[in-house]
């Protein structure tokens, strides 16, 4: 029993010292960076012993994505909880927060999902990682939904459909959130522009040159879209 233990711990060890390798060939060299041979050839071990903790390159990018994506749904369900009860305006800016705070911490991780595919890769049916996915996907509707009885107005007249958006989106949704509208989900895409555009421009280094306080940025950025919905 000693002897199992052990080895399990040292195979949990270095499985996770092949995904941090494989995310810094990629801060360094960019997704098509990871290999494992490159991988055997940075930890010291041949491509083969690799090969025993991960059969293809696809499952360790698979792994790596459903691992970075779940660390940004907690990060930003548990920004959505600690607010539960407060006003529309305190969730977006807490759950926007908790979005670009991950995102600074996690720059490869960022990257891996929303940035650059993998070379190569084929994801799974279904996703690399769907749960992680439909968490943060509601999570965005949730805070449309909570700020829709203000934003409606903005959307008078839209002639936003359910066929405008993916059978998949509306899938996760609509079961949520039934009284949401079609344009409450334009909303939720809407919300997500501001933010995944900005915290991109910050992650990606292209920020740092035109603004002194790229977190004066955000936070103000943030501001003015809960003001221009109504929400303070």
């Amino acid at each position: 029993m000693a002897n199992t233990g052990r080895r399990e711990r040292l195979r949990a060890e270095t499985t996770a010292e092949i995904k941090g390798v494989a995310l810094a060939l990629m801060a360094s060299g960019g997704p098509d960076a990871i290999t494992l041979r490159a991988i055997a050839r940075e930890m010291g071990m041949t491509a083969n012993a690799i090969y025993g903790y991960f059969a293809t390159r696809d499952d360790l990018v698979t792994t790596l994505i459903d691992d970075v994506y779940t660390g940004l749904a907690d990060a930003v369900d548990g920004a959505w909880e600690a607010t539960g009860g407060q006003d529309a305006a305190v969730r977006i800016q807490a759950w926007a927060a908790a979005f670009r705070g991950w995102a600074l911490a996690h720059p490869e991780g960022f990257r891996l999902i929303y940035g650059d595919p993998v070379p190569g890769y084929r994801a799974p049916d279904g996703g690399a990682a769907p749960e992680a996915a439909r968490r943060v996907c509601t999570g965005l509707t949730g805070l449309a939904a909570a700020a829709w009885p203000y934003a409606e107005r903005l959307y008078e007249g839209s002639a936003f459909e359910w066929s405008d958006f993916d059978a998949g989106l509306l899938d996760k949704v609509r079961p949520l959130f039934p009284q949401l509208p079609p344009a409450g989900v334009a909303l939720a895409l809407r919300i997500w522009g501001h933010l995944h555009g900005t915290v991109s421009l910050e992650v990606y280094g292209h920020l740092s040159r035109q603004a002194v306080s790229p977190d004066k940025l955000f936070r103000e950025e943030t501001r003015q879209l809960v003001r221009e919905l109504g929400l303070s």
